[in-house]
């Protein structure tokens, strides 16, 4: 006879006199969980933990759940965030609870449900984001393993303009350096579980190895080696021994197309074989290493991502809509190294290190600023680094700031940060730095004199909120000087075009993925296009490409060079030459900086 749960608070109960019950959502092993409304009358998602049924696996030396010690920890898009927690007693009972978000979605095993296979493109744009999720928790000061990661533990973010993958339930996780509080696998998924945890070791690769199981669940609609295992159900050394031996099995690469237009790349079984190789040394050995190779193995279906911070509000500024490449970051950017170490070091590592950044004192910068001629990469590097970083970005130009009424931008700007803070760690791009924040000594009108002040009060150490500011602009003279004094702009970093070998780097990037012709001799590319800044080298490749397209042939080298004789570069060496002069004279202008340089390409030569 089938056992009826028993519902702790029914619906209108009030819990810890904070949260009135909506609907009972589901019953756990050891919690239930419900919908709930707030004071505010926001909806939110509580979880209650019956402490009488927890395993001592699940609190520490402390007595603390783990649960709610590691969801306090964690700050990602794609990873549920901690809200509140207590404890209350019921009936003679003692309960914790954990307040999160509520996601307005679904998870993966709904979604399934209904099309029982998701396409290449939509199964790799999930796996991305848990992977970037997954990057956070095992870059933490103190490594987190989630160890449920199953298409029952991530949701999907329905509210935004894309469906955003969030990871969730963290009732099985552990500190990886505190590995004395062992992981019960009685009570998890099989299916999802790497070799190594059928022997009790659960590491940050056993949590890749889930993931590859995700890839191959969500695109052939079951588990790799799926075997039929209800009748083991008692046994769970039995249960166990079968999945093993079927393991021993050759991977099947099933192609089901025919049935549910899911199409398989033909790289994406290099990509599963690596994800779940038995072999530990074999496998993925990081969150980014699984990253890079989805990226770069789906160059030819573009992974994009609608996952952006923007104001849905006619009085808001409007942030930038357009789909970004999600996660390939730092990877696709050719040349740049020193100030890729640079925000490695001073920003990327400050924020998923906070903790320990924090024990020395130390804060990201406030921002940055970039500076060179038109399409030497300025952007694309803001963004790259919004995807390496993996958090909030905002791109905003001067136009996304403008009002018809009288101090309106300022109102503007105020929602700007404000919105940055609520979802910090946030990066906020402004592009034309120079036409948002003039210089005052000129003749500006009082009321934008008044907005200039507005953000660099905004801007004043904004980086203990979480915000990193990075502004472009191509004459970085006719910005207010105030905005480049150390606690707001405290890089300034010229971006001249790209040199000769960050040139051939950027044809090897730019036409590894396309139909190439053999003997390509980068150097002789590099050498035909001194003076070409970045977006001229993206131009020339994609008109290679539409020639060699349109003759049905592969990308040659003498395509490429006809091409790069038909088309001159689009900054002349004049401007070239007076941005070399604005560089000296702002370095000068701003010798008390000791943070500004020069770095990125160096200065082609002629």
């Amino acid at each position: 006879m089938k056992q009826t749960t028993k519902v702790v608070f029914p619906k209108g109960a009030i819990i810890d006199n904070k949260y009135t019950v909506v609907f009972f959502l589901k019953q756990g092993k050891y919690a239930q969980s419900y919908r709930v409304k707030n004071s505010n009358g926001e909806t939110l998602f509580l979880k209650l933990i019956n402490c009488s049924k927890l395993d001592r696996s699940q609190v520490d030396v402390e007595g603390k759940i783990l649960e709610e010690v590691i969801v306090k920890k964690i700050k990602h898009p794609n990873l549920i965030s901690y809200i509140d927690s207590g404890q209350i007693s019921e009936g003679n009972q003692k309960y914790s609870f954990i307040v999160t978000p509520f996601i307005s979605g679904e998870t993966l095993a709904d979604k399934l449900k209904r099309e029982y296979t998701l396409s290449s493109y939509d199964a790799i744009q999930i796996c991305l984001g848990v992977l970037n999720g997954l990057k956070s928790l095992h870059n933490a000061k103190n490594t987190i393993i989630h160890n449920e990661l199953t298409v029952h533990n991530i949701m999907l973010d329905l509210s935004g303009a894309a469906p955003k993958p969030v990871i969730i339930d963290f009732g099985f996780s552990r500190l990886f350096r505190k590995m004395e509080q062992q992981v019960e696998r009685e009570n998890l998924n099989p299916y999802y579980l790497a070799p190594e945890c059928f022997n009790g070791i659960f590491t940050p690769q056993s949590d890749l190895y889930s993931i590859g199981v995700l890839l191959y669940h969500l695109l052939f609609g079951i588990p790799p080696w799926f075997k039929e295992l209800s009748s083991y159900k008692a046994d769970r050394v039995k249960l166990e021994d079968v999945l093993i031996a079927e393991r021993n099995k050759p991977l099947k690469l099933l192609n089901i197309s025919g049935d549910s237009g899911t199409k398989i790349d033909k790289v994406i079984p290099r990509v599963l074989k690596k994800a779940l190789n038995p072999d530990t040394d074999e496998r993925f050995q990081s969150a980014v290493e699984f990253i890079d190779a989805l990226c770069q193995e789906s160059e030819g279906e573009e992974i994009v991502s609608e996952q952006k911070i923007f104001f849905n509000d006619n009085s808001n500024p409007k942030g930038k809509e357009a789909p970004l490449k999600e996660n390939c970051g730092f990877s696709q950017i050719a040349g740049m190294d020193e100030l890729k170490d640079l925000l490695n070091d001073s920003v990327i590592k400050a924020l998923q290190e906070k903790e320990l950044y924090e024990e020395y004192g130390l804060t990201i910068p406030n921002g940055m600023l970039l500076y060179g001629p038109p399409g030497c990469g300025k952007t694309f590097f803001a963004e790259k680094l919004a995807e390496e970083v993996g958090f909030n970005f905002i791109s905003i130009k001067p136009s996304d700031l403008a009002s018809i009424y009288v101090h309106g931008s300022q109102e503007k700007i105020g929602k700007l940060f404000n919105e940055a803070r609520e979802n910090a760690p946030s990066i906020i791009f402004i592009d034309e730095l120079d036409a948002l924040l003039p210089n005052r000594e000129g003749d500006l009108s009082h009321s934008y004199a008044s907005e200039v002040n507005e953000f660099l009060a905004q801007m004043s150490n904004c980086s203990k909120d979480g915000i990193f500011v990075i502004g472009a602009t191509n004459r970085p003279d006719k910005i207010d000087p105030a905005i480049l004094r150390t606690g707001r702009l405290d890089r300034i970093i010229y971006l001249p075009p790209p040199d000769h070998d960050a040139r051939k780097a950027m044809f090897e990037l730019y036409l590894k993925s396309r139909p190439l012709d053999f003997g390509i001799n980068y150097e002789l590319l590099a050498d035909a296009t001194a003076n070409y800044v970045s977006s001229d080298i993206e131009f020339l490749i994609n008109e290679a490409a539409r020639v060699a397209l349109k003759a049905r042939s592969k990308i040659t080298q003498s395509i490429v060079l006809d091409v790069i004789k038909s088309v001159k570069p689009s900054v002349s060496w004049i401007e070239i030459k007076k941005h070399e002069e604005m560089r000296k004279k702002l370095e000068g202008d701003t010798a008390s900086q000791p943070t500004q340089s020069s770095i990125g390409f160096k200065t082609s030569s002629i």
